[in-house]
């Protein structure tokens, strides 16, 4: 068409949420000698024409009316979509919020300082860390300014932790939860920056116990408080399985032997004994407890430890081999040669893959006090990180002496530094401890000073014997 001239005004396109829709909005002016001659409107497939030779005001009216109407469209599209996004987040949140109960909160919570800016709760899988922040979000929050998100939803596939914190910051956010932050890749730089950028937010993240082998750029050490959190202790499984509301005792009161137990409801060894089958996790009460144990401890060896340590796959493999080997051993004194002779690798991949079951809550390696409590010694013996470990990973009946040592040396790491003794089998500070059964004797430590018997198969303790399921009180 001579003398006239076409442009397009402006463009908008946008891919409508749970729709496989396109919105387009094109306006087109055609012009002649500068003037407008009429407008063709388009709206997904329809065209509509306006033609402008009669009402230059009109036309200005209408261009204006088309600005306003796609702006005003393209905020709210654009902030419907993000709205929906943070909906999404929020619906799985009270989800999970309003299946959580409240009857029995973990030891660990009383511990944390709840009001800092950077919590990070680290321990082994499966042993309450999502539960407990549930538990305390639902007590004490306010639930509209508070957010709990697993780092491994779908959302974080196309999102940054970052750009989250922002949004929900925006939206009047206050305090951010992040369960299993181990499986986001460059969570530390990330968690730093939402420190240092955006000081009106808190963030509590729970993760995997090898998270603090974190080598990465970001140094969280100085913005930090770090918890550790293990299984239940004895006290614990009988508030959830019971329902006794049993008060925590202090070591120097276990050894005076002023454990006080409803021995008018119930009696303890046989509790005791149900405790060391499956009493660690707090799933105990669900059904197939060996086959989730069994799969919680198949997922910290096939993803946790390798994708951290970046092994490949035949490392990994060995390193499911190095454990089956620990727990038919155990208490395992530890030969590297002769492991590694065994696997076919290197000595000291040996001690990095038993490391990182320590790291990961798997085994427990009881040191020497040779360097003194802040420098341990080296490795005296290893054990499996709780008994329910034992029962769900040996052919056959475990050895009861090796659970005895297990359950003492796993209670009392939580909240002792326990090392190995010279002439029993264990020391906690000044104190001396040799385990066994009913009949176990007094020679061994005999004429040493602050030396205790632990019997297992006794309801009652005297002077220097102590029964063993009186240190599941500890916490």
């Amino acid at each position: 068409m001579k003398g006239l001239t076409t442009f397009c005004l402006f463009q908008i396109e946008y891919l409508f949420l749970n729709s496989n829709l396109f919105c387009f909005v094109v306006i087109t002016l055609i012009l002649k000698n500068g003037k407008i001659q009429y407008i063709i409107y388009k709206s997904g497939s329809r065209y509509f024409r306006y033609n402008s030779l009669n009402c230059r005001i009109k036309n200005a009216i209408f261009v204006f009316f088309c600005y306003f109407y796609s702006a005003i469209y393209c905020i709210f599209v654009h902030s419907t979509r993000k709205l929906s996004i943070m909906e999404t987040l929020y619906r799985a949140y009270r989800t999970l919020l309003n299946n959580t109960s409240t009857d029995f909160v973990r030891y660990l919570h009383d511990q944390i300082e709840w009001d800092s800016r950077l919590i990070a709760i680290l321990g082994a899988r499966g042993i309450g860390k999502t539960t407990m922040l549930l538990q305390h979000i639902k007590q004490y929050d306010n639930i509209d300014e508070t957010l709990f998100v697993t780092a491994d939803d779908l959302y974080f596939s196309e999102h940054r932790i970052f750009d989250l914190a922002m949004e929900f910051y925006q939206h009047g956010g206050k305090k951010l939860y992040i369960d299993e932050i181990h499986k986001y890749y460059g969570w530390s730089r990330e968690i730093k920056n939402i420190y240092d950028l955006i000081p009106g937010i808190q963030v509590v993240y729970t993760g995997s116990s090898i998270l603090d082998l974190e080598t990465g750029e970001a140094d969280l050490s100085r913005r930090k408080l770090e918890y550790r959190m293990t299984g239940l202790s004895f006290r614990e499984y009988l508030a959830i399985s019971r329902g006794y509301r049993l008060p925590v005792y202090s070591l120097e009161d276990i050894l005076k032997n002023k454990v006080d137990f409803p021995y008018n409801l119930e009696r303890p060894l046989q509790l005791f004994k149900e405790y060391l089958q499956q009493g660690y996790y707090p799933f105990f009460k669900e059904k197939g407890y060996y086959i989730r144990l069994r799969s919680i401890l198949n997922q910290a060896l096939e993803n946790d430890i390798p994708i951290f340590a970046k092994m490949n796959i035949t490392t990994a493999q060995k390193l499911k081999r190095l454990l089956y080997i620990i727990a038919q051993s155990v208490p395992f004194k530890p030969n590297f040669t002769k492991l590694a002779a065994l696997l076919d690798i290197n000595r000291n991949t040996i001690s990095e893959l038993i490391f990182y079951l320590e790291k990961a809550g798997i085994i427990n390696q009881l040191r020497c006090d040779t360097e003194g409590i802040r420098l341990l010694g080296k490795v005296d013996k290893v054990y499996l990180n709780n008994t329910n470990l034992a029962y769900a990973l040996s052919d056959s009946m475990p050895d009861i002496g090796n659970i005895r040592e297990t359950v003492f040396f796993s209670l009392m790491r939580a909240t002792q530094p326990i090392t190995t003794s010279s002439c029993s089998d264990f020391s906690i500070g000044k104190y001396t401890f040799e385990i066994g059964g009913k009949g176990k004797s007094q020679k061994q430590i005999q004429n040493i000073e602050n030396s205790y018997i632990v019997k297992d198969d006794i309801e009652f303790g005297m002077q220097n014997i102590i029964p063993l399921w009186m240190f599941g009180f500890t916490y």
